[in-house]
């Protein structure tokens, strides 16, 4: 989306510059344990699907999901933003997380899709989805727990959600050397 005149090269850099606040501002409300300040990232009607609807339905859902761990360092590693207008946008947050549970110490390597929404002048999330490549205790490898290493973390989407995945690793006979995981022959 091009941007001709200083006005709209501003507006442009002040909207990346919320959003990658508004990214940060998350990673610290998780790791402080603010709810509050972890539901107000997301827009006021956000949709939690069969969840339900607002920021008491998203409390609801996330604040048992937080106590499943004690301490957690978010740390945001990069941040892609994709403009779609004035009011909306895309993007993708790369983040490192550190979970203690119990006696482990669970490292997991996460992207988050993102979806943006400013309303009245304000940037929100409008839908987040965590997706991650492993979860493992820190004194494991990634591949010595299957990449699920911490009860819950779920089988791993990435990098197979990437669509250009597959179609990298598809007839190279390499992959089975590089990996002892293969998933669907393009490598995990």
């Amino acid at each position: 989306m091009p941007y001709s005149g200083l006005a709209e090269r501003v507006e442009r850099i002040e909207a990346h510059l919320a959003i990658q606040q508004l990214a940060i501002r998350y990673a610290m409300a998780v790791d402080a344990r603010d709810i509050d300040a972890w539901v107000g990232c997301f827009r006021p009607d956000v949709d939690m699907g069969r969840h339900g609807t607002g920021r008491q339905a998203l409390r609801r859902y996330i604040e048992p999901m937080v106590r499943r761990f004690y301490r957690s360092v978010h740390q945001i590693c990069g941040h892609r933003i994709e403009l779609a207008g004035a009011d909306r946008a895309t993007g993708a947050v790369y983040c490192r997380a550190e979970h203690e549970v119990g006696d482990q110490w669970v490292v997991m390597a996460i992207c988050y899709f993102d979806e943006y929404a400013r309303m009245d002048g304000e940037w929100f999330f409008s839908r987040r989805r965590e997706r991650h490549w492993y979860a493992a205790d820190v004194t494991r490898t990634p591949q010595s727990v299957g990449f699920t290493g911490w009860a819950g973390s779920g089988e791993p989407a990435l990098p197979r959600e990437f669509r250009s995945w597959a179609p990298f690793w598809d007839g190279d006979p390499r992959a089975a050397t590089l990996t002892a995981a293969p998933v669907n022959g393009a490598g995990r």
